[in-house]
């Protein structure tokens, strides 16, 4: 996978553009649209009443002005939060998202496809209802699962066999030798290493390739392992400098061409 015309790997916003908002926001996904990313990256977890909550840690305690873990508030609770001010007072007013609320803004913004990390094990009926929540927006065609669980990736094969799911790997799990067996059992369309797996085997990006899935690098933020992963030969850059990668691509490779997830 990588753009149109081969000029370029994806760029991926991590948990969106959290240069300039606070991550997993909407205003930070909307700042990874406006800048032009071809996919915004999302953390997912359940809330105690199964209800997808765009945030990164198991508890509410470091980014808003809650406490706990998130699975035990219902969504209600976990979207009265303040996701902002933790940040900056500018953003004290925006509240932690529900994955609706995500999915709802990537349907209105063409141009940004939406690249979810699901967080914990999820069951067949839990996924059925994520699935749901991308169905009812009209984006699960627009819309990549990744997740560092392998059981999450069963679960959504059950409920949803369309969707596109990625496995992230992890420096334990690319020290597994049966590796590329397993993704493909797992039947993945794309494995996703970090870059710290990378540094230590950069073959693996053509041995993955090989297998006939994708490779998306987490996460790159300097131009110096940018360009490392066009040698490498990536097919997305997971960065948190999406405006940045983004201009520093264009400078490369002058041609660019609307994005596309296949």
């Amino acid at each position: 996978m990588s753009r149109p015309g081969g000029h370029g790997p994806l760029v991926i916003a991590h948990r969106g553009n959290t240069a300039m908002a606070p991550p997993n926001t909407l205003p930070a996904v909307e700042g990874a649209w406006r800048a032009g990313a071809d996919l915004v990256e999302i953390d997912v977890r359940l809330s105690r009443d199964e209800v997808g909550v765009v945030i990164h840690d198991e508890t509410v305690d470091a980014t808003t002005d809650g406490g706990g873990p998130v699975a035990g508030l219902l969504a209600e609770q976990a979207a009265a939060l303040d996701g902002g001010a933790w940040f900056s007072p500018t953003f004290a007013s925006h509240r932690v998202p529900l994955l609706a609320d995500v999915a709802a803004f990537v349907a209105a913004h063409p141009g940004t496809d939406l690249l979810m990390e699901l967080k914990g094990d999820y069951t067949p009926a839990q996924a059925a209802g994520i699935v749901g929540v991308l169905t009812d927006a009209g984006i699960a065609d627009r819309t990549i699962a990744q997740t560092f669980w392998p059981q999450t990736l069963r679960s959504l094969a059950e409920a949803a066999p369309d969707l596109r799911r990625d496995l992230l790997i992890s420096k334990e799990a690319a020290s597994n030798p049966e590796l590329l067996a397993f993704c493909a059992e797992l039947g993945v369309a794309g494995c996703n290493p970090s870059h710290e797996v990378l540094l230590a085997d950069p073959g693996l990006v053509g041995r993955i390739h090989d297998a006939g899935m994708s490779v998306f690098v987490w996460t790159l933020n300097d131009v110096d392992s940018w360009a490392r992963a066009l040698e490498w030969g990536v097919d997305g850059i997971i960065t948190d400098r999406p405006d940045r990668l983004l201009g520093w691509l264009s400078a490369s490779r002058p041609v660019r061409e609307a994005p596309a997830v296949v």
